[in-house]
């Protein structure tokens, strides 16, 4: 992917499209945020290097967990062909889509369910992220990676985790590079924290 043209959208993308008013004033805050329901937007900077990391092409086919406000999904959705995302909440799904297609976005797909059996009828993905930690390696989401694949997970317990980039040669080989500490909200269902 061409890092300066991400450099560049994450630059001009303002995180306070993505923010209910009590928080607009705090967007360009590099610290997460809350979005209710328990959930929250991530720091920019970590957004920035999820993206970076997951390295998506012009032709990827990219599967989101964890739609939440849609700010993670505009940075996929500038940089892949085709964005399907998950999201465990409904009425945070509604306003993400609204404001993704406020955005002119034409190449989001939506669902709302739990994430953790991914998106079977639209697999294998180029590319999968996931914006939520979860307890162990979701299985069932790595065999939805294509080969030559890339996924980004952050896997752990509550207090911390370990942000894990998974890569699947055309072999179908897995290998696995750790990329530092990060704290996610749970991931529901049976990734999710025992």
């Amino acid at each position: 992917m061409n890092e300066q043209a991400l450099e560049a959208f994450y630059l001009k993308l303002d995180r306070s499209l993505f923010l209910d008013d009590g928080y607009k004033a705090f967007a360009k805050n590099d610290h997460p945020l809350p979005i209710g329901y328990g959930q929250t937007i991530s720091q920019p900077s970590l957004v920035l290097e999820m993206t970076r990391l997951l390295a998506p092409e012009k032709d990827s086919k990219v599967l989101e967990i964890g739609t939440g406000s849609g700010y993670q999904t505009a940075l996929l959705a500038e940089f892949c062909k085709q964005v399907y995302t998950i999201e465990r909440i409904g009425e945070l799904s509604r306003k993400a889509r609204e404001r993704l297609e406020a955005l002119g976005y034409g190449n989001i797909h939506y669902k709302v369910d739990d994430g953790s059996a991914g998106w079977e009828e639209e697999a294998p993905f180029d590319r999968i992220m996931i914006t939520a930690a979860a307890g162990k390696r979701p299985q069932a989401l790595i065999n939805q990676l294509a080969n030559g694949g890339r996924m980004v997970v952050p896997v752990g317990p509550p207090a911390m985790q370990v942000l894990l980039l998974i890569t699947k040669d055309e072999a179908g080989q897995l290998s696995e590079q750790k990329w530092g500490h990060v704290k996610f909200v749970e991931m529901v269902g049976p990734y999710g924290w025992d």
